[in-house]
C-alpha cells in the first residue's frame, strides 16, 4: 500500500502549503489595512491618544492651579474689605 501513502503525503505537504499561504496573505492583509487607517486618520488630523492625555493634564493642572489662585484672591480680597472699613472715618 506504498502508493496511497505517497499520494496523502503529497495531499498533506499541499494542504501545508496553503495554509502558510493563506496565513501570509492574512498577515499582509491586516498590514495593509493599518497601515491605510493610519494614513486616513493622519490626514484628518485626528490626535494620538498619547497626545489627548497630555493636553488633558496640562488642563487639568491649569484648572487646579486657577482654583488655588481664585482662593489665594478670594482670602486677600476678604482680608482688605475689614481693613478698608477701619479706615473710613465715620462722619
Amino acid at each position: 500500500m506504498q502508493p496511497p501513502n505517497k499520494i496523502f503525503d503529497e495531499m498533506s505537504k499541499l494542504m501545508t502549503n496553503a495554509m502558510g499561504v493563506a496565513q501570509g496573505a492574512k498577515d499582509e492583509a491586516e498590514t495593509a489595512m493599518k497601515s491605510w487607517m493610519d494614513r486616513w486618520l493622519a490626514d484628518r488630523d485626528f490626535v494620538t491618544r498619547e497626545e489627548f492625555d497630555a493636553v488633558r493634564a496640562m488642563a487639568q493642572k491649569a484648572r487646579e492651579e486657577n482654583d488655588a489662585l481664585k482662593a489665594r484672591l478670594d482670602a486677600l480680597e476678604g482680608a482688605q474689605k475689614p481693613a478698608a472699613k477701619k479706615a473710613k472715618p465715620d462722619a
